[in-house]
């Protein structure tokens, strides 16, 4: 039986932020409930960047009853003019009595000046409710706002002995459909979707969200240094989502013609002869790019971890072994000569979807 108290009507307001994720852009998302005499008021969460954030929606539905209540929201109030007004001021204006704020703005224009706004108008604030979990739910939105650089989550699937394919190059299906079903909900709540030439060469792929309901479609983003890529492949054709190709400024020019021709945005990165990964991330963070989920072959997966360029692991393990000696694995890089040098996992969480298990944590990077 649930206990009604702060993390109670904190735990909503989450609930709510996150039925939204993937749908705010780089906006982080957001969910507030007010609370007043003991009874739910208004609820709103953070729909659209440039629309209105969770407090307006709550505080509308609230009405005349949001003086004297308790209001739950799940980032700080913002306190500055951005493309509405700010939060703070409404809360002030509206008369509520307290505020419980799950964690603080790491946005500079922030950064604790709405809750301070907050206390000297006489408001009582609360903070760190169910911290954990709202940073968590935001941490897309943490990276880009303190850097400029999108989140990169890594998406992977392999059998237990490390393979993501066969000798051949099979890979369908190593995961089962539980599995594959949580990794169209994670598109859905990415802007990007980055894979290497390669893998639209070997698989021509739609890197398309594909869910019982209708999702959103991110942008496709092909690391493609010499502009292999196919013009009949899916993702330049099919017009299903828009496809952004990262190349080098040694890529041929006709070629480029062609793409653009047919809808493709391409973006040179670095001189060559490969594509400068970190460079390719500055431009799509500038681009409005604020989380990527990298569904790469061992190269490019390997490239990034090498580069130490990976926010989140992802892992999808099956309980297959396929075996053979040049079957591609999830990771190819040249390594590390000590086991204290691997990569390690903190903050790890897992999860047993059928007969796979999901597993996912931070990298740390020495």
């Amino acid at each position: 039986m649930d206990i009604v108290n702060d993390e109670f009507y904190m735990s909503l307001a989450l609930d709510l932020a996150e039925r939204a994720q993937g749908q705010t852009g780089i906006n982080p998302v957001v969910g507030c409930v007010v609370v007043k005499e003991g009874a739910l008021a208004g609820v709103g969460t953070h729909l659209e960047r440039g629309t209105p954030h969770a407090e307006v929606h709550a505080l509308n539905m609230a009405g005349p009853k949001a003086a004297g209540s308790t209001v739950y929201v799940t980032l700080e109030p913002c306190s500055h003019y951005g493309a509405t007004p700010p939060c703070s001021e409404r809360l002030i204006a509206e008369g509520v009595r307290r505020v419980v704020v799950a964690c603080e703005d790491p946005n500079p224009l922030v950064a604790g000046k709405g809750i301070q706004m907050l206390r000297a108008a006489g408001i009582e604030v609360e903070t760190g409710i169910l911290k954990d979990r709202a940073l968590r739910m935001n941490e897309a939105f943490i990276k880009f706002i303190t850097t400029g650089r999108p989140f990169v989550t890594l998406k992977t699937a392999s059998t237990l002995d490390g393979k993501i394919a066969s000798k051949t190059g099979d890979s369908k299906w190593i995961s089962n459909e539980k599995s594959r079903e949580v990794v169209h909900t994670l598109r859905h709540r990415h802007q990007g979707i980055m894979v290497g030439v390669s893998t639209v060469i070997a698989d021509n792929p739609s890197l398309t969200t594909r869910l019982g309901v209708e999702g959103l479609q991110p942008v496709r983003i092909i690391v493609d240094s010499s502009l292999r890529i196919p013009l009949d492949s899916h993702v330049v054709s099919d017009g299903l989502a828009p496809t952004w190709i990262l190349t080098t400024e040694q890529a041929d020019d006709a070629k480029r013609s062609e793409l653009e021709e047919r809808g493709a945005q391409v973006i040179p990165c670095g001189a060559g002869p490969r594509v400068d990964l970190k460079e390719a991330l500055l431009q799509l963070g500038q681009k409005g790019i604020a989380s990527i989920l990298l569904e790469g072959g061992g190269t490019l997966n390997g490239s990034m971890l090498e580069q130490m360029l990976v926010d989140r692991l992802i892992q999808f393990i099956a309980p297959k072994i396929i075996g053979g000696y040049d079957a591609p694995g999830n990771y190819m890089f040249s390594g590390y000569e000590q086991m204290n040098q691997a990569i390690s996992l903190t903050g790890l969480e897992t999860e047993r979807l059928g007969d796979n298990i999901y597993v996912t944590g931070i990298p740390v990077w020495k």
